[in-house]
């Protein structure tokens, strides 16, 4: 369990590793099989890392940029820069090279760690720009065609350069207080240039204890995290790598989205934790799976989802003989479900973004214990999640022990601990107009219920406010259209308008199904000119139409077959839509379909 007394992380990792000695604590693939590294293990490469960076002139407080899969390395670097007296900057696998660049000059960084060449490609360039970089450290080879400017090391060589020192660095950790900033972590900018989140050890360890609070419920032993989501985001940062060394628990390195419901097989985790987008995917697969099979399993699945669904919606009604026939569905279909997640679960946790409540349901209702969170960078992140033993999925639950949450006269959510960020680096105006009064000023409009458990409505700045002056929520409606098969991804449209339009892109899968029974070209490119496509795509809003109010009825839509996706700049590395870089390629046709009297338009 968490302990008040540990100063900072550094120290926490290795009191727990005293404790764990020779268990497994890392795990990662080698030749196509898992493999451990014991706490050990990955206590002497940090200690061997952290001489390293001492002996090249690392100082307190200097900032070292983290660019990485996840894996071990990650792991040990981040944690050997602490224990450095350094402070680590994660950056996204997926940056561009303009990314790179303002993460380099902003933080002002001494050195840069990379892991690969493929990853150094969008990386090298930045730093060739930037001066103050003394070093760079490569986790694998380079292989570069000329020599730079600035020092280039590998993993090996530092962690030699450790070996020949004799520092204790235990003992230097132990100076760390838990007011010392532990990383800058750079928001993912869905709204404009991103700025450097600086978070103390304090901050984090105070977000840890909230998390072990919540997951008491679900009898803490022996636990193992599947580490999905990127390691630069805040939270998996804390969530997947600080809270497992915290409860002395295993982590598994996920090999890639692609891969996850493999490695969900292999590791059988208790907790892992992923985006909204990764819960609607498994949902539709499920679905379609099940769907294939037909007969008595697809009866049997669809029973045990419509029993689960009441037993949650409307546990009233869930008399003796109710009772009966969902115990034997829990037997027949749902243990067999968890099986195939590895058996072991206990909690699946969504975050990053809203979760529309239907998928949850969905995945309670089968037997799958999904909870929802929410949080931002600049609490460290988590700031209230669903109970595991009482969730109630239409909302986020209660705040986090240590958090305390209220709701300003304009609907914006406040939060306030010791949990917050510092501030934003060499941003002081931006900080003052972030924490006000010791309140942290989200951005994000909700409400808490009567039992005290918080409501996310929307980002504040996303509201759409139509012409009539109503205030609209455009996350919920591209949520309700994305979960239609026949529709990928969506943003909607329509402030200061007299109604809402969508910008739509097709679902390629059910775009290619379509194109073969009708009998038209099967590329997306081809169909978004078809009237005939259209009209499809045009029943889908259709359905979605009948769950929306009037104000929030889509009345025209434009199609793209282009997805929104992270290389376009489209998409955050977290999967949120960048509206702003959206609507600079797509603002004239949404613009013009308010011209439109009749059809919509395709692009």
């Amino acid at each position: 369990m968490a302990d008040a007394r540990w100063p900072n992380l550094v120290t926490m990792f290795f009191r727990q590793a005293d404790r764990a000695g020779e268990r497994p604590l890392l795990w990662f693939k080698r030749d196509g099989r898992y493999a451990p590294l014991t706490w050990r293990e990955v206590a002497v490469q940090i200690c061997m890392l952290a001489r390293g960076l001492r002996s090249l002139g690392v100082g307190l407080g200097e900032r070292i940029v983290l660019v990485s899969e996840n894996r071990p390395a990650w792991f040990v670097a981040d944690f050997a820069i602490m224990a450095s007296g350094a402070i680590t900057v994660p950056a996204y696998a997926t940056n561009t090279e303009s990314d790179h660049l303002h993460i380099l000059e902003d933080s002002g960084a001494c050195a840069v760690i990379v892991s690969s060449r493929k990853l150094a490609q969008n990386l090298l360039p930045a730093v060739m720009r930037c001066p103050h970089i003394r070093f760079i450290i490569s986790i694998d080879e380079l292989a570069l065609g000329q020599q730079p400017d600035f020092k280039v090391l590998t993993w090996r060589e530092v962690m030699a350069r450790g070996e020949g020192d004799h520092t204790n660095i235990r003992a230097a950790a132990l100076a760390l207080t838990c007011a010392e900033t532990a990383c800058i972590i750079y928001t993912s900018g869905t709204g404009g240039a991103p700025k450097g989140v600086m978070l103390n050890h304090g901050a984090i360890l105070a977000n840890i204890e909230g998390a072990i609070d919540v997951l008491s419920e679900v009898d803490l032993d022996d636990e193992a995290f599947l580490s999905i989501l990127p390691l630069s985001h805040a939270y998996e940062h804390t969530v997947g790598q600080f809270l497992p060394v915290a409860i002395g628990a295993e982590i598994y390195y996920a090999e890639g989205i692609d891969r996850v419901a493999a490695n969900i097989a292999e590791a059988r985790p208790t907790i892992f934790s992923a985006v909204p987008r990764f819960f609607e995917i498994l949902q539709q697969r499920i679905t379609q799976g099940v769907r294939k099979q037909g007969g008595v399993r697809e009866r049997l699945f669809l029973s045990a989802l419509a029993y689960g669904r009441r037993r949650y919606l409307d546990p009233q009604s869930f008399g003796f003989g109710a009772r009966i026939i969902d115990l034997a569905l829990e037997r027949l279909v749902r243990q067999k479900l968890r099986a195939r997640f590895g058996g072991r679960l206990k909690a699946m946790v969504s975050g990053g973004a809203p979760l529309n409540i239907d998928v949850a349901i969905f995945f309670r209702a089968i037997g799958l214990p999904v909870v929802q969170g929410y949080g931002q960078t600049e609490a460290a992140p988590l700031i209230s999640v669903n109970r595991p033993k009482r969730p109630k999925l239409h909302t986020v639950g209660p705040p986090i022990k240590g958090a305390e949450v209220r709701i300003a006269e304009d609907g914006e959510i406040l939060v306030r601990g010791n949990l917050l960020m510092q501030g934003y680096w060499q941003n002081e105006e931006a900080s003052r107009e972030a924490i006000r009064d010791g309140w942290l000023h989200t951005g994000d409009i909700g409400e808490i219920d009567a039992d005290g458990d918080l409501r996310i409505t929307d980002r504040k700045k996303d509201l759409i406010v139509n012409s009539g002056g109503d205030n609209l929520s455009p996350a919920r409606i591209e949520g309700l259209l994305s979960l239609r098969p026949e529709i990928a991804q969506a943003m909607i449209y329509g402030d200061r308008r007299p109604h809402l339009v969508a910008l739509l892109v097709p679902n390629p899968e059910w775009a290619r199904h379509w194109a073969k029974v009708q009998e038209r070209p099967d590329q997306v490119e081809d169909l978004v000119g078809d009237a005939s496509f259209l009209q499809a795509l045009g029943a889908a809003v259709g359905e979605v139409n009948r769950s929306l109010s009037g104000i929030e009825k889509i009345r025209r839509f434009t199609v793209t077959p282009r997805p929104f996706s992270i290389d376009n700049g489209q998409l955050t590395p977290t999967l949120k839509i960048r509206r702003h870089t959206i609507l600079c390629e797509y603002r004239s046709q949404l613009d013009a379909l308010y011209d439109v009297p009749v059809a919509p338009k395709a692009k």
